[in-house]
């Protein structure tokens, strides 16, 4: 499944200063996740994200105003994680296409471990539209990046644009809420051979 100029960063003031602090962000995070991953924006709670979280009631408040707060910082935060996983899983790796596959990969492998991210995401479309359109086209903007690179190396195909990319995005996006939240009877390396395969077929540059 993001950085964005639209959407300003938390307070600085409110920003963990300690070790300490910055754990018990974290716990509160990842608390969110499960809570509205499990029950959704509206049905979850602050003493449900603050009991799963093991911290107490005014800890959140430290931090967030609010539900719709803790669910903005959440959407940057899985958007920002899945992010990094994509972009680590592509370092060192040989030409375009293989990037794409690792990218992919580390993209699903993601996925498995945070099938939530799919419901909040998609939810964020109603609760903070700007935060469900940030994380696509930011999504989109590091993926033509990639592209772009590719037809410099003379990999991909010279005549690549925007809609190339959202197409490619929803190949990926998709393959992963079939094949890995909805069900996993094909494994990850076999889906981003799949894809990979749909690249070399369709944006290849002419040998």
């Amino acid at each position: 499944m993001t950085t964005g100029a639209d959407r300003p960063e938390p307070a600085a003031d409110r920003t963990p200063r300690t070790e300490r602090g910055r754990k018990t962000l974290r716990k509160l995070l990842d608390a969110a996740a499960v809570e509205f991953g499990e029950k959704g924006f509206h049905e979850a709670s602050i003493t449900g994200i603050t009991r799963r979280a093991g911290t107490a009631l005014g800890s959140f408040y430290t931090y967030f105003e609010s539900k719709e707060e803790i669910y903005q910082a959440l959407v940057r935060d899985l958007s920002g994680r899945v992010r990094d996983a994509a972009r680590k899983a592509a370092v060192g790796e040989g030409d375009a296409f293989a990037r794409e596959r690792a990218a992919l990969l580390g993209f699903l492998r993601f996925v498995r471990e945070h099938k939530e991210i799919y419901r909040i995401i998609d939810e964020a479309e109603f609760v903070d539209p700007a935060s469900f359109r940030i994380h696509y086209e930011s999504t989109a903007r590091r993926m033509h990046e990639r592209l772009r690179a590719g037809v410099e190396r003379g990999d991909f195909r010279a005549d690549l644009s925007e809609a190339h990319v959202w197409a490619i995005m929803g190949m990926n996006v998709f393959l992963g809420l079939r094949y890995v939240v909805w069900g996993d009877d094909l494994p990850a390396d076999d889906l981003a051979a799949l894809a990979n395969d749909f690249l070399r077929r369709g944006i290849a540059a002419d040998s």
